[in-house]
């Protein structure tokens, strides 16, 4: 056999020779995971999620990443998705191929793989629905229905949470709130199914910023709305607040399909009658919006969307729903690229921490306006920061300005530049600084202070009232004022009332009346005063400002 062919086959053969390209059964699929696993151990971890199917069959899922089973700051969480419909294979088996390449080419020191996975979190569940895939196998998958659904005969990519008629109602009100809605869910259309019960806990636990499900029945990248706003069948353009960069997200995947987005290549036969019925998605780039090319509600893409942070785009993989094995490594070799290029997209626009004097703060709110143009366009989908305080906002190239925001804080706003061709998020980190109010109140003074109750009453009677901010606030710093730090690190909140004699010794005159003549006259911080005093200890002083009803500060509040 001539050498040089030989070493073309080699490079051909993108995965192990370990992994066989077939149609893997339920038995076999944690199988290949968990000797994925066992080639990788410190990059990888296989879980399942918290309910099987129907059939009590698990929802494994495969991690990579170089600190697997723990989320990091400053490093994006994606996911892909695979088999929702039982009978539609493909994904299934591109996903344990993915797995295998991936631990593969780690190992093999490949420069892009391991940039990947050591900047990005990457979960991949092959099988949602192993009981319809079972079904679909039993009967050779040549019906183009049998296994599409659950063992319940329930559609999964019908059965999340209908938030798109939440959203679309708010519009008509004209409330701008079209970000984590699950909350204004109010009833369900239909009892949730054990498999999108569990994809849900998986969801809203991991702070996903990418996501992809993957499909079969046509070649095309659909990206939101997959609902339209009318309730038009078809034909209908439903845009997102994004709509912008799910085109670009679609569209990463589509140009690099190897003919996704070919304008040549022939359409799929949906019904089975002639050629002249297909249509070619590849005449408008491989991708179509969701409402554009019909309308559903209850699918997996809009909840991923309007339910969390992350942005999700359903991958039409092949006009075969249940391709014969013979054909999937080809399949591979058409998606390989693809799939890896998508995956980088976790890393466009900006990303960052947002923190204050305490520490990060968990679900503040990103907000971005669009100021490339000559007018402003808010981006009307808010993101939240994670329990590190870190967030990601995918955004295209472009002028932004990104403002961090939290109750109780003074609003940050940067102004961004997000540049074409981007290889790497911008850092752009936020340290806020808080104000005095109800929510603020009880973050700083409640909590963190043991208030007797009578102490507390007076305390929050006085900072819910109508005072100007800056004012609660001096007089806030003077009521709490720093302690020594435990052994621990921790740091030690209580009333000292025993020492404010000495207090109003030191301040030569009523704590009040002090505050009141450096606030009022001098325009000087109270916690600068504490600094003066060099005062090591935290005193919650609240009966200070209820000393007599003719004290200024009392007339204030």
């Amino acid at each position: 056999m001539d050498l040089n062919w030989c070493i073309c086959l080699a490079l051909c053969i993108s995965v192990s020779a370990g992994f066989v390209w077939k149609h893997h059964n339920n038995e076999e699929l944690p199988v290949i995971l968990e000797e994925i696993h066992e080639k990788c151990p410190n990059i990888t971890r296989v879980y399942a999620l918290t309910e099987p199917s129907v059939l009590n069959v698990p929802l494994y899922v495969i991690e990579f990443s170089d600190n697997p089973g723990f989320h990091q700051p400053y490093k994006p969480e994606v996911k892909y998705v695979g088999n929702i419909h039982g009978n539609e294979v493909l994904g299934r088996e591109l996903l344990l191929g993915l797995a295998d390449y991936l631990c593969d080419r780690y190992n093999q020191f490949d420069k892009r793989i391991r940039a990947l996975i050591h900047t990005t979190r990457i979960h991949l569940l092959p099988s949602m629905n192993p009981d319809g895939w079972q079904a679909a196998y039993d009967v050779g998958g040549r019906d183009y229905l049998i296994g599409r659904a659950n063992n319940h005969s329930v559609d999964l990519n019908r059965n999340f949470p209908d938030l798109d008629a939440i959203t679309f109602e708010l519009e008509r009100q004209g409330i701008s709130h079209n970000n984590h809605l699950l909350q204004d869910l109010s009833r369900l259309t239909a009892p949730l199914e054990p498999e999108t019960r569990a994809v849900m806990r998986w969801i809203m636990s991991i702070p996903f910023v990418l996501s992809a499900a993957l499909h079969g029945g046509d070649l095309v990248a659909n990206y939101p709305y997959d609902e339209s706003r009318s309730g038009a069948p078809t034909s209908e353009y439903s845009a997102s607040p994004d709509d912008e960069t799910f085109r670009e997200l679609a569209l990463t995947y589509a140009m690099a399909h190897e003919d996704m987005a070919s304008t040549k290549r022939k359409g799929c036969d949906i019904d089975g009658d002639t050629d002249s019925d297909s249509y070619n998605f590849g005449k408008q780039g491989g991708v179509t919006n969701g409402a554009a090319w019909y309308s559903l509600k209850g699918g997996m893409q809009d909840f991923n969307y309007l339910a969390t942070n992350a942005f999700e785009i359903t991958l039409e993989l092949g006009c075969l729903k249940f391709p014969p094995a013979s054909s999937l490594s080809r399949e591979w070799e058409r998606n390989k690229e693809a799939l890896l290029a998508y995956m980088f997209k976790a890393h466009i626009g900006v990303k960052g921490i947002v923190s204050d004097d305490s520490g990060f703060i968990q679900n503040a709110i990103i907000s971005v306006v669009n100021i490339t143009g000559s007018i402003p366009r808010p981006i009307r989908h808010d993101i939240t920061t994670g329990p590190f305080g870190d967030y990601y906002r995918l955004l295209t190239p472009g002028h932004y300005e990104v403002t961090a925001s939290f109750p109780g804080y003074f609003p940050i706003s940067r102004v961004i530049t997000v540049p074409p061709y981007q290889m790497s998020a911008l850092i752009v980190d936020f340290k806020l600084e808080f104000y005095l109010c109800r929510y603020n109140f009880k973050r700083k003074a409640h909590w963190k202070a043991h208030l007797s109750w009578v102490e507390s009453r007076k305390l929050r009677s006085a900072f819910l009232s109508t005072v100007p901010r800056r004012q609660k606030t001096k007089i806030f710093n003077h009521c709490v004022l720093p302690t020594t730090p435990k052994n621990d690190g921790r740091q030690v909140y209580r009333p000292k009332k025993h020492m404010r004699a000495r207090q109003s010794t030191i301040l030569k005159g009523s704590p009040v009346n002090k505050v009141w003549h450096e606030r009022i006259l001098m325009g000087t911080e109270v916690k600068d005063i504490a600094l003066k005093l060099d005062w090591r200890s935290r005193l919650v002083q609240s009966n200070i400002l209820f000393e007599s009803v003719e004290d200024p500060v009392r007339k204030v509040f």
